[in-house]
């Protein structure tokens, strides 16, 4: 087995079975090593949380079916005590200009990108087979953990790349989605040669660990996909932010993004070459921004990568479940939530009962595991209204 480090302690906080699931890949042939962060639970395949590191070969199912899943923070011209005054018409706003869930798109008529315009979508097969798709998806959000927040945050720590001083106060729409319907299909496509290819070469690989070397064609055709599902998916969220500050009147003046569910290529110090596979986890190599959120209830983050090789080059993408969604949903507690929305004046909009802050980790803790050794934190960001998928209000009974 390849060597794994792990960021924080197995069994209180992450899950002994997570490691188990990434001691699997790292049993195979083409496995270099492997990394659990702090918010590390079971996923599929590999653990969300989880990153591996391949020889030349990528696997769909260690990138995801939601592939090129994404953060976007974008800082607003409105200073937070003007934007508390009109925080209910932009929660309306913002409400108005997202669409969340499977299937969804705007009754209002499609959206407009140019990345619709991209050749790979004729180039590559299956994903001229799924362009309509995409074009009806566009600017769309995905249904689970994906959201649209609007934030208000304070600046910790001076940076050449933000435009903001240090205790300043800013206001941020934050949205977290991927790459929709047409990315879930592109993985499952993919994810099926893989198992072909795999079992050709190495019989008895579980399915769900298979790869592709990128030395074939198949390997290539795929790595080209998931090229433009981050594109795509990069799309969407530029025309939820577009929109909103559109109609909400506002000017956007900084702009930061980055995503996970995704692979890269990377040569490290001794030469090797790698194809580092980020499952839920944030790429955090030296300088590089990234956004690490909170639930819908607590704090989130707009840290800078230290570039940290043990963790190669990488830190969590958010504060971890604690549970499956079925347990969630049994484990809720309805009367704290709502004692909880009442004290912090959140407003919700679609928090279903398995995506409260009742089902993640403590993200403090999370980033305590992680801060001054894997990211930098430069700014903190607390909800003010949060916007989801989930089909219920915060003055809902149920």
């Amino acid at each position: 087995m390849k060597p794994i480090n792990v960021f924080g302690d197995l069994g209180r906080d992450i899950d002994p079975e997570a490691f188990n699931q990434l001691e699997k890949a790292c049993e195979l042939p083409v496995s270099l090593s492997g990394v659990l962060l702090p918010d590390a639970h079971v996923g599929y395949a590999l653990p969300v949380g989880g990153v591996a590191a391949l020889d030349n070969a990528v696997s769909p199912a260690f990138v995801g079916f939601d592939i090129a899943c994404r953060m976007k923070m974008s800082v607003l011209d409105i200073v937070p005590g003007e934007f508390e005054n009109a925080r209910e018409s932009m929660a309306k706003i913002l409400d108005g200009v997202t669409s969340f869930g499977l299937g969804s798109d705007f009754s209002d008529g499609k959206r407009d990108h140019a990345v619709m315009e991209d050749p790979r979508w004729n180039e590559i097969p299956k994903a001229r087979e799924l362009k309509d798709k995409a074009a009806k998806q566009l600017g769309s959000s995905g249904s689970g953990n994906h959201f649209a927040d609007i934030m208000v945050g304070e600046v910790l720590k001076e940076k050449e790349w933000l435009q903001l001083k240090k205790g300043e106060k800013f206001t941020a729409l934050i949205t977290h989605s991927g790459s929709r319907g047409t990315g879930y299909q592109i993985a499952s496509h993919y994810k099926n040669i893989a198992e072909l290819r795999t079992q050709e070469s190495h019989k008895g690989i579980s399915k769900n660990y298979a790869w592709l070397s990128l030395d074939e064609e198949e390997g290539q055709e795929y790595w080209n996909a998931m090229q433009l599902m981050g594109d795509y998916a990069s799309a969407n969220h530029e025309l939820i932010h577009k929109h909103f500050a559109k109609k909400a009147g506002l000017q956007i003046v900084g702009e930061y993004e980055n995503h996970h569910n995704f692979a890269w290529k990377k040569v490290d110090d001794n030469g090797q070459k790698m194809i580092i596979h980020r499952k839920g986890a944030t790429p955090a190599e030296k300088g590089v921004v990234g956004i690490i959120p909170g639930s819908m209830g607590t704090p989130s983050f707009l840290v800078e990568g230290l570039g940290n090789k043990e963790s190669l080059w990488s830190s969590s993408h958010g504060a971890g479940r604690i549970s499956s969604r079925t347990q969630a949903k049994k484990n809720h507690d309805e009367g704290e939530y709502r004692q909880f929305l009442k004290e912090k004046d959140i407003l919700t909009i679609g928090v279903a009962r398995d995506e409260t802050y009742q089902c993640y980790k403590d993200i403090n803790r999370v980033m305590k595991l992680q801060e001054g050794e894997l990211v930098e934190t430069v700014a903190i960001m607390h909800p003010r209204v949060v916007i989801m998928g989930g089909g219920r209000k915060s003055d809902d009974g149920d």
